[in-house]
């Protein structure tokens, strides 16, 4: 099916009525002008190479340019080519905590800038494996379904602040039952969630559903980032968050419970540190896992042939230019087709 890239361009095509409105108009004033001076039939035969259709054949022509140009403007082009593209991997949800703790500056310049990097890292090392994003506070909010591409997830994880989840805390149980809803079916026992956080401030019972996330073939990996001796927050205005005595908020890396979380989730406990965040040894774990053959969709681009209206319409502009309005008068009086009177 035929579709066009700029619809938007599609009002050009009202010039063409408007100039055979323009052009009839014109037609009919100059056959009322000579009618003033006499009879039409007697004005033809004083004009023997004025020619009547020849002004409506380049009009046509031009018309007909036009149209063919304003097509190629548009740009036409047949429907994308949907292939299915088989390949062997793991499926990855990262769940990145976007609570206001994670603006904490004992990571410079910040617990989540810093993990924005380093999730950076891990997506250019990944080849045949999915990946997904999920941000959490104290909602969880899928930011990125799971996918194989791979410079859409990079440019999502750009976008991710602290404002995205307006729900403060730190729930990562919303984010476990989520990343649970979020995994595609054909990756039983391929599945890892990587869940990077400072821990603090927890809601929920994460642990009861990390147990039950592993029973459904989701390996969970827990990457602790912060300091056990605690940072203050800065906020986006540059001032500290102050609790409501105005005492300056010092958050801290809660370590236990994010092993107990790892620990029921069958997988690891990672603690960042300035110069690792850790992600290479979970990259490592992921790798071992059992490969999954994994189907997806993927959509191969427009074939475009704007070019054919476009060579149309010079085609058309060339034949108008060589037709002369008036006949020719050495033509005309070659006499090729008219019977010799006797």
């Amino acid at each position: 099916m035929i579709e066009f890239k700029n619809p938007h361009f599609a009002w050009l095509l009202l010039l063409i009525p408007l100039l055979l409105a323009i052009y009839s108009f014109s037609v009919y004033l100059r056959r009322r002008q000579l009618s003033r001076f006499g009879d039409i039939q007697l004005m033809k035969s004083l004009m023997p190479l004025a020619s009547r259709f020849r002004g409506w054949v380049k009009i046509i022509l031009i018309c007909a340019a036009i149209f063919f140009f304003v097509s190629a403007i548009m740009q036409p082009r047949i429907g994308q080519v949907v292939a299915e593209v088989k390949s062997k991997g793991a499926e990855v949800i990262i769940a990145l905590d976007v609570s206001n703790s994670m603006l904490a500056t004992d990571f410079s310049p910040s617990r989540l800038e810093c993990s924005k990097l380093a999730i950076s890292r891990l997506v250019e090392n990944l080849k045949e494996d999915r990946i997904g994003l999920i941000v959490f506070a104290g909602d969880a909010y899928v930011q990125l379904p799971v996918t194989n591409d791979y410079m859409s997830a990079k440019l999502f994880l750009n976008s991710i602040n602290t404002n995205i989840v307006s729900r403060q805390g730190t729930d990562m149980s919303k984010a476990i039952a989520l990343a649970m809803k979020s995994f595609s079916s054909q990756s039983e026992q391929s599945r890892a969630l990587v869940i990077i956080t400072d821990g603090e401030n927890q809601e929920g019972n994460p642990v009861e559903i990390a147990e039950i996330a592993h029973k459904d073939g989701i390996t969970i990996h827990t990457i602790g980032i912060g300091s056990t001796e605690g940072a203050p927050i800065i906020l986006s205005d540059g001032s500290m968050l102050k609790d409501k005595a105005g005492e300056i908020v010092m958050s801290r890396l809660d370590q236990n419970t994010l092993k107990l979380v790892s620990s029921a989730g069958g997988g690891t406990t990672t603690i960042a540190s300035q110069s690792s965040l850790g992600l290479d040894a979970i990259l490592q774990s992921i790798k071992e896992m059992e490969k999954k053959e994994l189907m997806s969709e993927e959509f191969k681009a427009y074939y475009e042939f704007f070019y054919i209206p476009l060579t149309l319409a010079l085609i058309l502009l060339v034949l108008d230019s060589l037709i002369l309005e008036r006949k020719n008068k050495i033509l005309h009086n070659l006499n090729l087709f008219r019977r010799n009177r006797i």
